[in-house]
């Protein structure tokens, strides 16, 4: 079965936690080699905090999580037990994978925000 790219909704704040949560979870359940990729969607923006510039980062989608994974029942309990998650993007019972081209272009998008932070002042 091949990995796709799977949308989570998550707690707004809590993304990089839940990442990283998930990452570990898989590995001590060995469930490891069926989640290739977690990708909280983020850019590094310029802003003025008291006069002076400060790199922060910004998410694209708040509150949303990207997983590149095998869907099978155990990766679904995986995802879907863990804390501050409330579901998949999709139907209740059947997450719905996004296209090929729609992560490609999250990820060239957060890969460009990342090399070349964007100001914050308009």
């Amino acid at each position: 079965m091949a990995k796709r790219w799977y949308v989570v909704h998550v707690y707004s704040g809590f993304e990089k936690k839940i990442a990283q949560h998930i990452r570990e979870e898989a590995e001590q359940k060995g469930l490891s080699d069926h989640i290739d990729e977690i990708l909280v969607p983020s850019e590094e923006v310029i802003e003025v905090r008291r006069g002076q510039k400060v790199n922060t980062e910004r998410k694209f989608f708040p509150g949303y999580v990207l997983v590149k994974m095998e869907m099978t029942d155990e990766t679904w309990h995986l995802v879907k037990d863990t804390p501050k998650v409330t579901g998949f993007l999709g139907t209740r019972n059947r997450p719905t994978p996004i296209s090929a081209a729609e992560a490609e272009r999250i990820i060239k998008q957060t890969e460009e925000g990342v090399q070349h932070p964007r100001s914050a002042i308009s």
